[in-house]
């Protein structure tokens, strides 16, 4: 095969044949034989954005999910009315104490592990079961954890149940979304007084921005198992993220709409000198006298605080939830106020659940982990039960909280204790020496609040310590604003917390009725998918060719010869960076050529890696996440120049990213959704 140069340039792209010799050295462009690619043009970057922002399907109305690690819920907006946002009907069920308008994360499954029941029904309908029965049955709570704790996802990845079986997370998430699906559908059918049609509505579902992509990706496999939208529809779910979901409702927010910790001046007319929480609670209190009304106004505005931010102002919207902690940093684009990520979103696993996890290391240390681990498995509704008391408790924690925190303990659990150790619990709470937990007559564990506040303080060190490093970055410097959004923003010791550690930096803001800022966002999203920019890109993406052999560069293991040419092999050719800017839709074009004319089949290897410095595909942490196979037989017809040009695109942008290969000459393509799970 003759070669000839290209352009001018000193890269060619070359195919081996399918029987191209292979050495010991294990290489993957060497094992598939048919995939030597070399660039071909210089590598360029085109703002192609107008055209690959494919036609809005009409869609009557946006529905968000808010997929939480402790508690769910929907929302939507009809398209024709934008500014109204409904938030789900009241479930029936709630707990003392809690007040929120979304149901707890809770699945149940029949022994024969089919869907029985979701959220407060779930839990209470088990929690009525006989102990025995019990132990049948399927129950799941708090499993949205896994997908972020689970470092090689795939589809069958597994979830416990509370009796300790085994079921297959990604069934457990879609039976979770086909109930919503069912529910959202049954109430706007019921508002419209005729049947609603899936197909009139455009789903969103939102992911802590710290997921890595295989979990963000399991997500929408099982929207599209639920029957949300089919995989051909693919455009009908978009995949928000939760900060970024917050940071656009945040945007809207008006001073009525919200409790601003550091003020000095009066906010809702209270002043800065009440304490954090009572402010809080007489906001609470105005939510609550309109929250009969489950339709928010979201005047078209941008919001008073946002007016006073300008061009290339900066802020972090710190999104604490029950799993997850998440922080993003965002600036504002003028004059449409657009949104750029600036800092590639980081947190981790320090949600409420860690206060709940002190808890039970609490109880470990008082009544023995053996104890503890037998009562969960014998009598799980009684820990369920236990858990609720608790999280009751939690919620009255606060800062300036002198009189003791009561906890409840199940019967079974004071009966179940005694037959295990043979003597009581209020034996076991003297013998602990444990001083701050004191047994009440009355059957209940009493925290004297500073016990209850010493549960809180891993996690919350955990979020200060993670924003203090997250502030000591250069594109941080200078933040005007901290959002404190999610379920956990609601503690008092949280708010003040990071009110006494940044409050002399920048502003702390928390919107009111705070728990329900990410679906109020969410549905805003749906609404106007274009009003994110700017993301960073979370991996590096590339593919996998051979570049001309050039000796002192290349290593010697990675030679090969081909035909009398020289090449190297397994070249990572980048198409885009770790924490590089992406605009929305961007596409990012390279350009490669088989030298050898008769080559019929091309295959194309996408790879990922979270460092930076790639030079190879064989270099550690490079995963491949997708192939394009073009296939060009029956092409021979057309008049093909000598040297084939194959274009390879990938559009970056929204949660998903898509590649495409053409063939220049008889335009036939190939398109492939990148893919974290299956390879």
């Amino acid at each position: 095969v003759s070669l000839q140069r290209v352009g001018g340039g000193s890269v060619t792209l070359f195919f081996l044949s399918e029987t191209a010799p292979t050495s010991a050295y294990s290489s993957p462009a060497r094992s598939l034989g048919d995939t030597g690619i070399t660039p071909l043009s210089p590598s360029h970057i085109v703002n192609d954005t107008d055209s690959s922002v494919s036609e809005q399907q009409a869609f009557l109305v946006v529905v968000a999910i808010d997929f939480g690690t402790t508690s769910s819920g929907y929302a939507y907006s009809f398209t024709k009315e934008p500014e109204c946002i409904h938030v789900m009907r009241r479930w029936e069920g709630g707990d003392p104490g809690v007040s929120n308008q979304k149901t707890p994360t809770t699945i149940l499954l029949t022994p024969e592990r089919k869907f029985h029941s979701f959220g407060y029904a779930a839990r209470d309908f088990y929690h009525d079961l006989d102990p025995n029965e019990a132990k049948q049955w399927l129950y799941l709570e708090k499993f949205k954890m896994k997908l972020h704790t689970t470092g090689d996802l795939t589809m069958d990845t597994d979830l416990t149940a509370a009796n300790g079986k085994k079921v297959k997370a990604l069934e457990i998430f879609a039976y979770a979304l086909q109930y919503f699906k069912e529910q959202a559908l049954k109430e706007l059918s019921d508002q419209a007084g005729s049947e609603f049609e899936n197909s009139d509505v455009r789903w969103v579902i939102t992911v802590p921005a710290i997921w890595k992509q295989p979990a963000k990706q399991f997500m929408r496999q099982a929207a599209y198992q639920a029957g949300l939208v089919s995989p051909e529809n693919s455009e009908q779910l978009i995949i928000a993220l939760e900060p970024e979901a917050a940071s656009i409702y945040c945007r809207k927010l008006r001073l009525h709409q919200m409790i601003e910790l550091s003020s000095k001046a009066a906010v809702n007319g209270y002043s800065g000198s009440d304490t954090v929480g009572a402010g809080f609670t007489q906001a609470k209190e105005h939510v609550r006298r309109h929250r009969q009304s489950r339709t928010f106004l979201v005047e078209n505005v941008i919001g008073e605080i946002w007016s006073e931010l300008e061009e290339g102002d900066k802020y972090v919207v710190v999104d604490s939830g029950g799993g997850t902690v998440d922080l993003t940093v965002h600036q504002i684009r003028l004059p449409e106020g657009h949104l750029k990520e600036l800092y590639k979103a980081t947190g981790g696993p320090y949600g409420s659940l860690g206060v709940d996890y002190e808890f039970e290391k609490l109880l470990y240390k008082i009544f023995g982990e053996d104890f503890i681990e037998q009562f969960k498995i014998k009598r799980p509704a009684a820990w369920v039960d236990l858990m609720i008391a608790f999280e009751s408790r939690k919620r009255a924690a606060a800062p300036d909280r002198t009189n003791p925190l009561n906890i409840t303990l199940p019967f079974s659990f004071i009966d179940y204790y005694k037959k295990f150790r043979g003597h009581s619990v209020e034996h076991a709470l003297r013998k602990s020496n444990v001083d701050f937990v004191k047994w009440s007559s009355q059957g209940m564990l009493r925290m004297s609040p500073d016990a209850m506040n010493a549960l809180f303080k891993p996690t919350i060190d955990s979020i200060i310590e993670h924003l203090r490093d997250l502030f000591q970055k250069p594109e941080v410097s200078t933040v005007k604003f901290l959002f404190l959004v999610g379920g956990f923003a609601e503690a008092p010791l949280l708010q003040q917390a990071v009110q006494a550690a940044f409050g002399d930096q920048c502003r702390i803001i928390i919107p009111q009725d705070v728990g329900l800022t990410i679906l109020k966002g969410a549905v805003l999203f749906g609404l106007d998918p274009a009003v994110i920019k700017v993301r960073r890109s979370p991996l590096t993406y590339g593919v996998g060719v051979l570049n001309r052999y050039v000796e002192g560069k290349h290593p010697p293991e990675k030679l090969l010869v081909k035909d009398g040419t020289r090449w190297c092999t397994d070249v990572f050719d980048k198409f885009i960076s770790a924490d590089q800017s992406v605009a929305l839709g961007e596409l990012v074009k390279r350009s490669y050529t088989p030298a050898k004319p008769s080559q019929l089949v091309i295959v194309i290897n996408i790879y990922s890696s979270e460092h930076d410095n790639v030079s190879f595909i064989t270099d550690p942490g490079v995963k491949k996440c997708g192939t394009l196979r073009l296939d060009l037989t029956g092409t021979s017809g057309t008049a093909v120049p000598a040297r084939r040009e194959i274009q390879t695109l990938m559009q970056f942008g929204d949660t998903e990213i898509k590649a495409t290969a053409i063939d220049i000459a008889t335009s036939k393509s190939v398109k492939v959704g990148i893919d974290f799970l299956n390879y």
